[in-house]
């Protein structure tokens, strides 16, 4: 009786650890203006996270509207631009909520701009800007960053870039 109580508790908090483990996957598709595809019928490349993970890490220390400075690390925006041979002058960022923001190439070149998937060494969830968030340098760049139309081009729950 007790030995199937264990394992029944075993089962159960094993099936929680799975749920919550995939709940906490996500994937960015990129699609419009690019030559190379994981997905060529729908003519899309779609990264999961691990895809992300695996990827050089970039991070940039700074402040935004909504936080205090503090620590972002991702990918940097230039390296999937390269991966899915982007080529265009804008980047339609789209966001979980179908928020976009259409955002100039040139920013990825002058500010190194990363998309965000840990803030503070913690892994970024969709209460707080996850699982993408699009972070510039803030406060390493001057007042230029600093500025409503910047602010504007802080797009979290990011999930989709369209190339333009």
């Amino acid at each position: 009786m007790l030995s199937t109580l264990i394992r029944t508790l075993a089962l159960a908090l094993f099936a929680l650890i799975a749920a919550q483990t995939s709940a906490l996957a996500f994937t960015l598709e990129v699609s419009g203006n690019i030559s190379h595809y994981t997905d060529a019928a729908n003519k899309r490349y779609v990264f999961s996270d691990r895809d992300l993970f695996a990827m050089p890490v970039h991070s940039i220390s700074t402040s935004t509207s909504w936080t205090p400075r503090r620590k972002f690390d991702g990918v940097a925006v230039a390296d999937i631009l390269k991966k899915v041979g982007a080529k265009g002058h804008t980047l339609s960022m789209h966001a979980l909520n179908d928020y976009y923001i259409d955002i100039p190439l040139s920013d990825v070149e002058h500010y190194n701009i990363i998309l965000a998937y840990k803030m503070d060494g913690e892994m970024l969830k969709i209460r707080n800007f996850g699982p993408l968030f699009l972070v510039y340098p803030r406060d390493d760049s001057g007042p230029e960053l600093n500025s409503p139309l910047y602010n504007s081009r802080f797009i979290w729950q990011v999930n989709r870039i369209v190339i333009k």
